[in-house]
């Protein structure tokens, strides 16, 4: 286990920083997207509902952040070209990617996996794992050009130990982790690019909500509560921090997984 004092950064600490987030349209992605708006960053809005993508960007000019992209895509039907393509996008507005964060993801069925439904099984994966893979594949050009790039997946308890009836989901988790583990021991030696996992924890969201129906969500940690987290793992501050997975409500740990 690797120990950090806290996630303090400074005010305006992503000022002229681009970062594309997936996932950004509701819930925890919003959330952090406007967090990230607010430190200076150019936030780019990855996310298939264009409508609630277009709210989100006039919420940020009106809070008084700095101006962001939207990039509408569904990442459950998106082929090897989308993303070569988006690579061609971002790379004729942007000269360089300075952080990109996985937030996007697909809960699935809680079943036994002797039941699993096999097309959703595909789905999960598709959205939780190859489209991470395929995104970061696209964007490693971009960020390679950044002074201090950062990647960072989402984690979950599920995936760091396996439990009954996560199913595909956990098992997305787990490659996910082991996915950012691989990227950031290869590319630690000859690029300025680290890459970790944030594990959000117990948070009021939609999925959290469809995993347990009957939870009150006003009695859960909340999206704006983490959000330093992510600031922090966009900044400067974290530019020695790889190969982690870090507890977005434990500010004084991060947790390698071996």
């Amino acid at each position: 286990m690797s120990i950090i004092s806290n996630f303090s950064t400074p005010k305006m600490c992503l000022k002229n920083k681009s970062i594309l987030i997936t996932g950004a349209a509701s819930g925890i992605g919003k959330t952090v997207s406007l967090a990230l708006a607010k430190q200076g960053a150019v936030v780019i809005l990855l996310d298939k509902k264009v409508e609630l993508l277009e709210q989100l960007y006039d919420q940020i000019e009106l809070e008084g952040g700095a101006q962001p992209a939207i990039y509408p895509m569904d990442l459950n039907g998106a082929t090897p070209q989308d993303y070569e393509d988006l690579y061609k996008n971002i790379s004729n507005e942007f000269l360089s990617l300075d952080g990109l964060i996985h937030n996007a993801a697909l809960l699935g069925t809680l079943m036994p996996l002797m039941q699993h439904d096999l097309e959703h099984w595909y789905k999960v994966m598709q959205i939780n794992l190859h489209a991470p893979y395929l995104l970061t594949r696209a964007c490693l050009p971009l960020m390679i050009s950044s002074e201090h790039a950062s990647i960072l997946f989402t984690s979950d308890d599920v995936g760091i130990q396996g439990k009954a009836y996560w199913g595909a989901y956990g098992v997305s988790k787990a490659g996910s982790d082991n996915l950012m583990q691989i990227l950031a021991d290869e590319l630690e030696t000859n690029t300025h690019i680290r890459v970790n996992s944030i594990n959000p924890g117990v948070v009021a969201s939609a999925m959290r909500t469809g995993a347990y129906p009957a939870e009150n969500p006003n009695s859960l940690t909340q999206p704006e509560d983490i959000t330093q987290a992510y600031i922090y793992m966009m900044s400067d501050e974290s530019k020695d921090v790889n190969g982690q997975v870090i507890e977005a409500q434990n500010k004084f740990s991060l947790k390698s997984k071996v």
